[in-house]
């Protein structure tokens, strides 16, 4: 039954909801509306201009009306008189297509009349800044191997647990949380659901890391290499395929305890593995992770080949356990919609064409991988993953031609921005040529 959200507000106390839509770029643009004016927004959405935000429009387009879905609701675990809602934009009273979270409903929907549901869960990588992002917070986490260092995990303690204890009131099923590979930066983890509901949470969680370390004045950041001699933020994915109740991923007579429907998922994943990095590692920044020199730690623990394997973190695809994989590409900048529509999207593509994966790779890709001579590599920067995701007619296709024309304008556009900087490496080096 579809939640009331005038009479939630009156049961638990909630005074504001913030209507909330995610952007072509990953970015939450909000309405604090009042609970008094909910049951109309409900109906009709709020108002905004789709100019105003990341999307492909123009000023004189009409209202994107974000019409609230109520089964989203969360009240704010630091905030509990205000509740939050993931949105749907409409414009002229059809759904705006473009819009990362239909692109995901549009795509899992597609799953479903194939008789799948994806079920997947996140792992969250973030540094924790000083307040104005300049440098880690805590100048005692000098340590060259940091991670799960107990001590810099402590001193951390009243912001890590604050989030997890949110996500367990939330009823998440937060698991654990750790020190990660770099100095200042941090994990935490909870259990998988269906890909809408994982990518609503993901949202959220960005959202709440964030705004629980702006109370301690900390800042919270999802950037891929924010520093260049650590190793960067990842979000890995795990990954199921699900029909009736019964995990489809999971054959005991198969290799590593996945079934062959397992096998043409990945396949379809590494077939359009350069076009899926436009949605995985969509800024400027994100290269500078997955084609990054060894970090002070001794390691990237970032792919740069499109190559799978067992229970080995040096490949772009690692099956750790039977009946699931772990895609181990997307940096912390992925709009979590996007993340999953594409990942399944070619997954769906694999299983229809019936993608053979290859033969799986069980060596280190960090000290061998030169000796694989036929590995497809990443792509080396941004406009290269554009190009692969314009020319992907699958991809296109999959997710919507709308969005795809609108996401690669509008990226390539951000490409051209950072493109037009003269940086101090240009004139230090071209001055005398």
């Amino acid at each position: 039954m579809a939640i009331d959200l005038a009479a939630a507000a009156r049961e638990r106390g909630i005074t504001y909801f913030l209507i909330s839509f995610t952007d072509l770029f990953g970015t939450q643009r909000a309405k604090l509306v009042p609970a008094a004016a909910i049951a109309e927004m409900a109906r009709a959405g709020a108002g905004f201009a789709g100019f105003a935000a990341w999307l492909d429009m123009t000023p004189a387009d009409p209202d994107v009306m974000a019409i609230p879905d109520p089964g989203s609701l969360i009240q704010l675990p630091w905030k509990p008189e205000v509740g939050w809602l993931a949105a749907d934009p409409w414009m002229a009273g059809k759904p705006v297509a473009q819009a990362p979270r239909l692109v995901l409903k549009r795509v899992a929907e597609a799953a479903a009349a194939q008789g799948w549901e994806m079920q997947s869960g996140v792992e969250c990588e973030f540094f924790l800044l000083a307040s104005d992002g300049t440098a880690i917070a805590d100048p005692a986490d000098r340590q060259k191997k940091p991670c799960y260092d107990q001590s810099a995990l402590m001193r951390r303690y009243d912001v890590i647990s604050e989030i997890c204890d949110a996500m367990l009131t939330l009823g998440w099923g937060a698991y654990q949380n750790d020190h990660e590979d770099a100095n200042g930066q941090f994990e935490m983890n909870w259990c998988h659901a269906p890909a809408l509901v994982t990518a609503d949470r993901h949202v959220f969680f960005k959202f709440m890391a964030k705004s629980i370390a702006e109370k301690h004045g900390l800042r919270a950041t999802f950037m891929p290499k924010p520093f260049l001699d650590l190793t960067g933020s990842g979000c890995h994915v795990h990954i199921s395929l699900w029909q009736q109740g019964r995990n489809a991923f999971a054959d005991a007579a198969g290799a590593l305890g996945l079934s062959q429907l397992g096998y043409h998922f990945i396949g379809g994943v590494m077939a359009h593995a350069e076009a899926l990095c436009a949605l995985t590692n969509p800024t400027v920044n994100s290269y500078k992770r997955i084609n990054a020199p060894v970090t002070a730690s001794g390691a990237t623990w970032a792919p740069n080949a499109v190559t799978y394997g067992g229970n080995n973190r040096t490949h772009m695809i690692r099956i750790p356990d039977d009946g699931r994989f772990e895609f181990r590409l997307a940096d912390g900048a992925a709009n979590p919609y996007l993340l999953q529509a594409g990942l399944l999207a070619a997954g769906l593509d694999g299983i229809s064409g019936r993608r053979d994966p290859g033969p799986r790779l069980d060596i280190n890709m960090y000290t061998h991988g030169h000796t694989v001579t036929d590995a497809r590599r990443l792509p080396l920067n941004l406009l290269d993953a554009l190009r692969a995701f314009a020319a992907s007619a699958p991809l296109r296709a999959a997710l919507g031609e709308e969005f795809a024309r609108a996401y690669v304008t509008m990226r390539t556009q951000d490409w051209h921005d950072y493109a037009g900087q003269l940086t101090a490496w240009e004139r230090e080096t071209t001055l005398d040529c």
